[in-house]
């Protein structure tokens, strides 16, 4: 399989993994470390064709497995977290993760996990019919091969945000960065002017804001500060989690904002009469929405942390009816 990678000064290779959803890669950064090894910064998804590319990789650019000194997760989601254990396995490396990133790690693939309880519970509280629960229970039980083996404690080490972080020979500061997965951490190098956003801004489309169990339930208000937060810092290139690195950090931040203004305003016009989670999700999304179980569950959370943020901003109130929460203005 052709790999596909580019190579960045300051010995920086940016590596293109599938995925066998719609966002179709994921970006993995590979640093080469002056001391020697290499660190690994969100490894893909456990899957043939992630394995595959890379074989290759490693092959062109004469990287033994064993030489990975570190394995670093920008966040704790399937796609980027899923090969850790199985490299942390392969070359003795420790996984190096936000306290708060490990936790949930645990709460959604540990023993006795009951997310996917969970999260049936807070959709039918908010209106999914049961048989679109079920394509979702089904769609998430399935990723836990593609995360599998999850890395032992023994070889995890906590790195948290205010913390400096060498990567490649340069300072870069650790960046706290809620709202798409809490425990994310952004990656700042002030000489360069360089930022390892994750996906908390990305060039194309924006990033999934997702009220789940066992997190905060304003979501989209935690994001928004973010953004805020992050647009103070001055930044030449950005490299994030998918599609490809991008100089225009500080004009995409407005922009994935005032895409969340219009989109709550558009809920908020259609709250005149007492709606579901679920009933406002199909007038947001459409068909787009029931393209896969994936692409449903990603929808419904969404449209929930718009309610909650609207909810929480005192625009909206809820109401409950024969066990279902609904919405008003």
């Amino acid at each position: 399989m052709a790999a596909q990678a580019v190579q960045w000064e300051h010995g920086l290779l940016q590596v293109k993994l599938p995925l066998p959803f719609a966002l179709k890669t994921v970006n993995s950064y590979v640093f080469t470390e002056p001391a020697g090894g290499y660190t690994l910064i969100d490894p893909g998804l456990r899957t043939e064709e992630t394995l595959a590319v890379w074989e290759a990789v490693f092959a062109d650019h004469s990287i033994a497995p064993e030489q990975i000194s570190r394995i670093v997760l920008t966040h704790q989601h399937p796609d980027h977290y899923g090969l850790a254990g199985y490299f942390a396995e392969l070359s003795g490396a420790p996984v190096l993760m936000s306290r708060r990133a490990h936790r949930y790690v645990r709460y959604l693939w540990g023993e006795g996990s009951t997310m996917s309880e969970e999260l049936a519970e807070l959709f039918a509280l908010h209106g999914m019919p049961q048989h679109y629960i079920d394509e979702i229970s089904s769609n998430l039980s399935s990723f836990q091969e593609k995360v599998s083996p999850q890395p032992q404690q023994d070889q995890i080490m906590y790195i948290e945000a205010g913390e400096t972080f060498e990567l490649g020979g340069s300072q870069w500061e650790l960046l706290d960065a809620p709202g798409h997965a809490y425990g994310q951490l952004c990656f700042y190098e002030a000489n360069k002017q360089w930022m390892i956003c994750g996906d908390q801004v990305l060039p194309r489309i924006t990033p999934n804001i997702s009220v789940v169990p066992g997190e905060e339930m304003n979501p989209l208000g935690d994001f928004l500060a973010s953004l805020d937060r992050l647009s103070e810092y001055e930044v030449k290139r950005a490299f994030p989690g998918h599609y490809d690195s991008f100089t225009t950090f500080a004009s995409r931040i407005a922009e994935i904002k005032q895409h969340h203004v219009q989109r709550l305003e558009q809920m908020l016009m259609m709250l005149q009469e007492p709606l579901t989670g679920f009933e406002v999700c199909g007038r947001s999304f459409g068909a787009r929405a029931q393209q896969s179980p994936h692409q449903h569950r990603f929808a419904m959370a969404e449209t929930l942390a718009h309610l909650y943020e609207l909810e929480q901003s005192g625009r909206i109130s809820r109401t409950e009816r024969a066990g279902v929460i609904y919405f008003l203005r």
